[in-house]
């Protein structure tokens, strides 16, 4: 047995305790948050702090293998959530960040600068790389220093205690297309657990994923579900 399996009881008290319904979720929006295809059998959500330590090491040591093995490959499609775990400070201002760049269609290299750049998370560290990935540098600015999308990213941290999540970073396996049952309820996965734990619940879900689902065909890049896609519930 993994240390996930044991995380499953925690993943099923969440499905029934969350007012959570398939019939309010809908399908997930693409924000330019997304990689993977649009027709991934499985779904991870993370939900994390660009500040944490352990958000870092999940970036530098399980997400490149996770990417190769999986998101590449057209098995799973990774969807980001910001958690902040201060109201204020230098972790919701680098989530802004990332969502001003994403605003000009870059967010995907300020998350990767901001998880990679050392600990250099300062409003002027922000500014200096959005102009190094040529940004509308005044558009950046103005976004940033209103702290726009501000409500957008607390919204994201109550998604993530509405799963029963109070700190990062945590992740949430599931079928892209017809969410959670109590036969194959979500996975829940509180921490940054080495590649092989993420690796051990991915394959046993993908064993039992309808063929049609099992064996993508088509391309997709970053991508949003199709609009009569049932996907993650909220």
């Amino acid at each position: 047995m993994t240390v996930l399996r044991l995380f499953r009881t925690l993943a099923v008290l969440v499905l029934v305790l969350a007012p959570l319904t398939l019939a309010s979720a809908g399908s997930i929006v693409d924000d330019g948050r997304i990689r993977g295809r649009v027709d991934a059998p499985l779904t991870l959500i993370e939900y994390s702090d660009f500040t944490c330590g352990y958000c870092v090491k999940f970036f530098k040591e399980t997400w490149p293998q996770l990417q190769a093995k999986y998101i590449d490959t057209g098995k799973v499609r990774f969807v980001y959530r910001d958690y902040p775990r201060a109201d204020q400070g230098v972790a919701v201002e680098a989530a802004v960040a990332a969502r001003c760049a994403g605003a000009q269609g870059r967010y995907w290299p300020m998350h990767d600068r901001l998880f990679s750049g050392g600990g250099r998370l300062d409003a002027r560290s922000f500014k200096g790389y959005a102009k190094v990935m040529g940004l509308d540098q005044a558009v950046f600015a103005k976004c940033f220093d209103e702290r726009q999308h501000l409500d957008a990213v607390f919204q994201d941290r109550q998604e993530a205690n509405r799963w029963g999540f109070h700190g990062t970073p945590g992740f949430i396996l599931i079928r892209t297309v017809g969410g959670p049952s109590a036969k194959e309820p979500a996975i829940a996965i509180p921490g940054a657990f080495p590649f092989e734990e993420f690796a051990n619940e991915i394959d046993r879900m993908l064993a039992t994923a309808p063929r049609s689902q099992a064996s993508p065909t088509e391309p997709s890049g970053t991508t949003a579900v199709a609009q009569n896609s049932q996907s993650i519930i909220y």
